[in-house]
């Protein structure tokens, strides 16, 4: 029993750290999420793969869906419990402190200039995200010769292109997630067959 509340404990004190430290919502989160999750070994690089990609395809706010996903993997309920509400409880105490003093600091030149400082910042932690995530999935032995001779690369290079042009086309976010799940299976499913 002692165990389970120390482990809930470590759960909610790494997620509210994270929380509370990181601006511009989950995918801002996602570079702090991924050197806490490794650091405690709670998740191995593909695991963490699959963590996103689970997050991403459920609804609700990524940090959140990560956070009670990694919560769950280590503890089971009480654990999804306690990593969501260290992960949502800096936000809402933040916001309530922002609603309260918005107001009478909005115009002040300390707070624009915060503002404009976070901006590129946050910019800089989603590119991060993308840039690791990206080397996870299209190298996940690293970037070598071999990684180039598989149709692995190519499939997902492919899937990546056309979901993009039918990103910057305006299609409804809903209908690519589920035409890139749709694909990817299909795609798995006979390369599976082949081998």
């Amino acid at each position: 029993m002692t165990e389970l509340i120390l482990k809930c404990l470590e759960l909610f004190a790494t997620f509210f750290k994270i929380g509370l430290f990181t601006f511009g919502g989950g995918y801002a989160m996602l570079p702090m999420m991924r050197e806490e999750v490794l650091a405690n070994n709670w998740a191995t690089e593909a695991e963490l793969v699959n963590f996103i990609a689970v997050s991403e395809s459920t609804p609700g706010p990524f940090a959140i869906n990560m956070a009670t996903y990694v919560g769950t993997e280590q503890v089971g309920f009480f654990g999804a419990f306690f990593a969501t509400l260290g992960v949502v409880l800096p936000s809402f105490i933040i916001i309530l402190i922002v609603a309260k003093c918005y107001e009478k600091f909005q115009s002040s030149k300390i707070v624009m200039g915060c503002m404009s400082g976070l901006k590129p910042c946050v910019v800089g932690l989603i590119g991060a995200a993308v840039i690791n995530i990206a080397a996870s999935v299209l190298f996940p032995a690293g970037i070598t010769l071999y990684a180039f001779s598989g149709v692995n690369l190519y499939i997902s290079l492919a899937i990546f292109a056309v979901m993009a042009v039918l990103a910057f086309k305006k299609v409804h976010p809903i209908l690519i997630i589920v035409l890139s799940a749709v694909i990817g299976i299909a795609v798995g499913y006979g390369l599976n067959l082949k081998v």
